[in-house]
């Protein structure tokens, strides 16, 4: 159970940094909904790194919680068209994703 609220709280790692990024894009009133996404998602994010480090080792959850987060991040912004989807990028994004998946074998 705890690597399932690791990986929702890498998820969640990425829905505050697409937030963020909404909040420093919008203007006046808009700002409102991404600002408040961002706080919700960051709190339940590092409270969910919380629980998941009391049965996970320290160093593990976080480079996975990271990890998730970076990978789920990167395709966001590759989805919004804000980074180019180079084959490089994908490559080294996929080598992150299958250092997640090791780090969880060796656990």
């Amino acid at each position: 159970m705890s690597w399932l609220i690791l990986i929702l709280s890498g998820a969640l790692e990425a829905v505050w940094a697409a937030a963020l990024h909404r909040t420093a894009q919008a203007r006046g009133r808009r700002r409102l909904v991404p600002a408040l996404v961002f706080l919700v998602s960051v709190l339940a994010s590092t409270g969910g790194l919380a629980v998941a480090m009391q049965s996970i080792p320290t160093g593990t959850a976080y480079a996975v919680w990271v990890g998730v987060g970076v990978v789920l991040t990167s395709g966001y912004a590759i989805a919004a068209k804000v980074e180019r989807p180079t084959a490089a990028r994908i490559l080294l994004l996929g080598g992150i994703a299958a250092s997640v998946a090791g780090l969880k074998l060796v656990a």
